[in-house]
């Protein structure tokens, strides 16, 4: 695109990315009532939030727009500034591992511990040959059952009077394709556990998916050439060594890893809801692997290169995320969202996503390590304070404006400052 998003109005911003006119027509509907009652109960409305489109992105020599949901201001912007710096050393690296899915079968009560486990692992061909092919409720195009694997966890507060003191835990391990999975698994789960009770002679407990799916991970990493972070303020040498402080910080407190990963997540977070994906099963998943080893640490890691002329970024997580299936399927705004991308493959979409979340961590540690963070962000704030103060049209940039000016980012001075120019007017 020779001209930039935000050089054009809000109308012609779709003919700009290429969206078709049955596209721009399903983002202008959105979700239908019908349809929203239909995925939840008691449906009453819809709810909008807006979204918006990062520029600048390479993601393995691809060009990709990123629709991004959010309400927060300055993240599509910042996002889409991060992925220029990072354009300039050639773009985002992303790769990810099988969409591997776990799925848990608790069992209790067991009165022969090693017998159970040997019962399970003798029977595993068969059950994941039943679940693929003979159980009509868990056979499927998209996913498929391959392996079975036994956890011995120990029972901290078991009774004294318990026939054995740990749970036997069955883990149910699918490949899920291009799906998320979730349901197929939690059935799968529920379809398996008289058997594992016939198996073993306990009692099967709970039997659900984990969202801590660590088979399911996808990696970007980045080169940002220091030249490209020189502001008027700092060589880029100098705020690269900061960037670097600032990502030692979160790795080693959990208190500045907890904001630090919050700004990893505004950026997948955005692209997720954008997608119709589950992002509380991202968030969650995210978040525990970050406290994989005890604590609570940063999802990123920046350096600089042994020779000093780029700035080295790399993130890795558990993504489970689908373009089938859902959401995904149902709602007409994630259908295209999934088409400006181009993505046909839900590893494709894990792999964007998570360069995403390096772009908006790099996006707020440059901030923070350059000026701090609000001057860019009030800016923007200053919009959404002028339209609650009851601004609209060009009013609400002149009203922003002056917030800004005056370093007065407030609800009362919008107000007060919108009664002069409506005085004015009259008068």
């Amino acid at each position: 695109m020779s001209k930039k998003l935000r050089d054009v109005t809000i109308s012609e911003r779709p003919n700009l990315l290429g969206i078709n006119s049955t596209d721009q027509a399903a983002l202008q509907t959105g979700l239908s009532l019908d349809m929203a009652d239909h995925m939840i109960e008691n449906a009453i409305s819809t709810f909008a939030l807006p979204m918006g489109v990062a520029e600048n992105f390479v993601i393995n020599g691809r060009t990709v727009p990123i629709p991004m949901v959010v309400e927060e201001p300055s993240v599509v912007a910042a996002c889409g500034f991060a992925a220029k710096l990072v354009r300039g050393g050639g773009g985002f690296t992303a790769s990810s591992t099988e969409p591997i899915m776990i799925g848990q079968i608790q069992v209790l009560d067991l009165a022969d511990l090693a017998a159970a486990t040997a019962n399970i692992q003798q029977a595993s061909p068969h059950l994941l040959n039943w679940l693929n092919t003979q159980n009509p409720s868990t056979i499927s195009k998209h996913a498929k059952a391959i392996d079975l694997e036994i956890r011995h966890i120990p029972i901290h507060t078991a009774q004294p009077s318990a026939p054995t003191p740990q749970f036997l835990i069955v883990h149910v391990l699918y490949h899920c394709g291009d799906a998320m999975g979730a349901n197929l698994i939690n059935t799968a789960c529920e379809a398996l556990a008289p058997k594992i009770e016939q198996l073993t002679g306990g009692r099967v407990n709970l039997r659900i998916l984990s969202n801590l799916n660590d088979r399911r991970m996808a990696s970007a990493t980045c080169n940002v050439p220091i030249t490209a972070l020189t502001t008027l303020q700092m060589d880029g040498l100098t705020l690269a060594h900061r960037i670097v402080e600032a990502s030692l910080f979160a790795e080693n407190d959990p208190y500045r890893a907890t904001t630090h990963n919050k700004g990893v997540m505004n950026g997948i977070d955005a692209v997720v809801l954008a997608t119709g994906n589950d992002w509380r099963a991202v968030e969650a998943a995210a978040h525990a692997y970050a406290a994989r080893n005890g604590q609570y640490a940063s999802m990123t890691r920046w350096r600089i290169s042994a020779d000093q002329t780029v700035l080295h970024g790399e993130i890795n997580l558990p993504m489970a995320v689908g373009i089938v299936g859902g959401a995904t399927r149902v709602h007409p705004s994630a259908q295209v969202a999934l088409r400006l991308m181009g993505v046909h493959t839900a590893r494709e979409l894990a792999e964007v996503i998570v360069c995403v979340g390096l772009a908006q961590n790099l996006a707020a540690i440059r901030a923070l390590a350059a000026e701090g963070i609000q001057r860019g962000h009030m800016s923007l704030h200053a919009r959404q304070v002028a339209i609650a103060a009851g601004a609209s049209g060009a009013n609400i940039d002149r009203i922003a404006e002056q917030l800004i000016a005056e370093k007065q980012v407030r609800l009362e001075r919008a107000q007060t400052l919108l009664a002069n120019l409506a005085f004015k007017m009259q008068n």
